[in-house]
């Protein structure tokens, strides 16, 4: 009987890649079927919980540079799902919000997604959600490095 072949330290990185890959594929094919990019559904995700969100959240949010999210954001508001606000606290900043028409396009879009998704088992995303979580916090944190 052979003995497993031990796991090299960048195979997690590899599954982590992999996974990650598979999952934006698997996604990008229902968000187009609904005519929406994987980068303006991050932006719409951020926006969906009605708070407004100030452009350099938005960026760090869907992960892209913020002159890219600027020209993206610029699409939405020509599309009215997006429209933009001066901070009532800090005038020199700008909030964005969805607009009703971009709320009722995010829950039809939210929905697909959903229904899209696949499931690993009972209790398995969540543990897994939990998992990945730890491992962005403990990543995130110099001092665990």
């Amino acid at each position: 009987m052979s003995s497993p072949t031990p796991r090299r330290p960048d195979d997690l990185v590899q599954l982590l890649t992999r996974a990650e890959r598979l999952a934006a594929r698997r996604l990008q094919g229902v968000l187009e079927a609904e005519g929406c990019s994987l980068d303006a559904w991050r932006v719409l995700a951020s926006l969906s919980d009605g708070e407004g969100h100030h452009m350099t959240g938005l960026a760090e949010a869907a992960f892209l540079p913020p002159p890219t999210l600027t020209k993206l954001v610029d699409q939405l508001v020509d599309q009215n799902l997006v429209h933009r606000r001066v901070d009532p606290f800090d005038r020199r900043r700008v909030l964005a919000h969805l607009t009703p028409r971009g709320q009722e396009y995010w829950q039809r879009v939210d929905r697909a997604v959903r229904a899209g998704r696949p499931s690993l088992g009972e209790g398995d995303d969540a543990l897994l959600r939990s998992l990945l979580d730890r491992l962005a916090a403990t990543l995130e944190d110099p001092a665990r490095v």
